[in-house]
């Protein structure tokens, strides 16, 4: 007798199977080979473009630090991206970096005008509140500090100013923690009072959604980068923190985002700090106000998260 022939959709279907354990393994090492790849950013975009070696743009102050006659951009200031940033790594940390303060005449303090920025990444796994990105001043309730800090509580987040047990003022609605990398920041014009401070996320201004009135004032005997007194150290990554003694305008801030996070800093004359972070806690504004790194990680490996304005 002769054996019956196999049914079509049967034969193909032996053979797909046949095929699937023979190259199964193989398809299976590929897909994790390429899902590792793909991890390590060997697929983004800015793995391949050039990136500014640490160091490269700094200001030139020919007169000194402090002075304002003459200065200018010297090096390689292409607006290239940063080869490293900051990884800081939260609590317990509490100051990650402190930068040593020179000639105090030329930092903003009393009533005067102050603006602070930076761009950072929180971590999506830190939802804690009051994550200080930058504090600038005495630490006491008296008024005399001032803090540019994230609430890392998802839709809910904001950017905040804060002045210890004084004024400060806050948005809300913000996704601040969402593992992407934004440009922040706040401008307090000269003697103002809280309800005048100016919020920014990704150049915009914000609306306050909130304020604690009072009229601020800063004594700048210290700054700390990426944290502040307390446990209130952000979890997540940080560049091109930039600090001016006058207030600046809506355009100015919407110039500085646009060059992205490897922009140079604009207002020389104003410009009293700028820490790019790449590779070092140094500071590059030709003020020497250089900064000492504590448990802090500078990556290479950092452009998830980042897209050029």
């Amino acid at each position: 007798m002769h054996e019956r022939a196999m049914h079509p959709k049967r034969r193909k279907a032996q053979s797909a199977m046949e095929y699937l354990m023979t190259y199964g393994w193989a398809i299976l090492i590929i897909s994790i080979a390429l899902a590792a790849l793909f991890t390590l950013g060997v697929f983004n975009p800015y793995t391949f473009v050039s990136k500014a070696q640490p160091g490269s743009c700094q200001v030139y102050r020919p007169e000194g630090p402090g002075t304002t006659q003459f200065e200018s951009l010297q090096g390689l200031c292409t607006e290239e991206i940063p080869q490293y940033v900051a990884s800081i790594p939260g609590a317990p940390t509490v100051y990650p970096i402190t930068a040593n303060i020179i000639g105090e005449s030329f930092i903003p303090s009393g009533t005067n005008a102050i603006s602070i920025f930076a761009w950072v990444k929180i971590s999506p796994s830190d939802t804690s509140a009051w994550q200080r990105i930058v504090s600038y001043g005495t630490e006491s309730c008296n008024g005399e500090s001032a803090a540019l800090e994230i609430n890392g509580a998802g839709v809910t987040g904001s950017v905040t100013y804060d002045s210890e047990c004084g004024p400060s003022a806050w948005t809300t609605g913000l996704n601040v923690n969402d593992n992407a990398w934004h440009f922040i920041g706040f401008v307090l014009p000269s003697g103002a009072e809280s309800t005048n401070v100016q919020l920014y996320f990704d150049g915009a201004l914000q609306a306050h959604q909130g304020t604690n009135t009072g009229a601020a004032s800063v004594n700048p005997n210290y700054i700390i980068i990426g944290g502040g007194p307390g446990t209130d150290a952000m979890l997540g990554d940080i560049a091109d923190v930039q600090i001016y003694n006058s207030a600046l305008s809506e355009n100015d801030i919407q110039a500085l985002y646009l060059e992205g996070i490897g922009g140079a800093p604009i207002k020389l004359q104003n410009l009293v700090g700028w820490w790019p972070l790449n590779g070092n806690a140094n500071d590059y504004s030709g003020n020497g106000n250089n900064g000492v790194a504590t448990g802090v990680n500078f990556v290479s490996n950092w452009y998830s998260g980042y897209t050029q304005p």
